[in-house]
């Protein structure tokens, strides 16, 4: 196996790997919140996405309100919004942001809920990680709400899978 000879493969030049620029590490390598006070205020705007694969006796059962507990959507359309809400609680160092607005977008296609999370703010930082965190507990929400007719007769989820989770776009636009 060869070496690859660009500086992306020695950590000496590599800026993704260079100590110095790590923004949540003291210079003794201890962790820190991110001094963000001297930043000026921005509109943000983060989108994240997911899904997660079900039965397709499932899906029609969302379909159709069929299922036991409740309302699927609207249950994890209210996780993922709570979820949004308290990220800073349980990232160990995100800050607390303004929430200003939170959209939540599902989709059902034949064996699979879609979920898009949007969360705007203004502040002094981005709003991607409250984005991601709506989207899996949304997601995980979902699971919980369906996981009766989820199982197999040994009680497991072969079937059952969160998948592609992801930021799907970040905007920031100066005040």
């Amino acid at each position: 196996m060869s070496e690859d000879p660009s500086p992306a493969a020695d950590s000496n030049t590599d800026p993704r790997t260079d100590a110095d620029d790590l923004t949540h590490t003291t210079d003794e390598g201890d962790v820190q919140m991110v001094d963000v006070g001297d930043k000026p205020d921005s509109e943000r705007r983060a989108v994240a996405a997911g899904e997660i694969r079900l039965q397709s006796s499932t899906i029609e059962a969302i379909r159709d309100d069929q299922i036991g507990k409740g309302d699927v959507l609207a249950t994890a359309r209210v996780g993922a919004i709570q979820a949004v809400k308290h990220t800073w609680e349980t990232i160990p160092m995100c800050h607390q942001i303004p929430i200003t607005n939170v959209d939540t977008e599902f989709s059902l296609s034949e064996d699979r809920v879609e979920l898009e999370v949007a969360v705007e703010t203004t502040g002094k930082t981005g709003c991607e990680m409250e984005a991601l965190e709506g989207v899996t507990t949304g997601l995980n929400v979902v699971w919980d709400m369906v996981k009766a007719v989820e199982k197999d007769d040994e009680g497991q989820y072969p079937e059952t899978g969160i998948e592609n989770v992801r930021v799907v776009t970040k905007e920031k636009h100066r005040k």
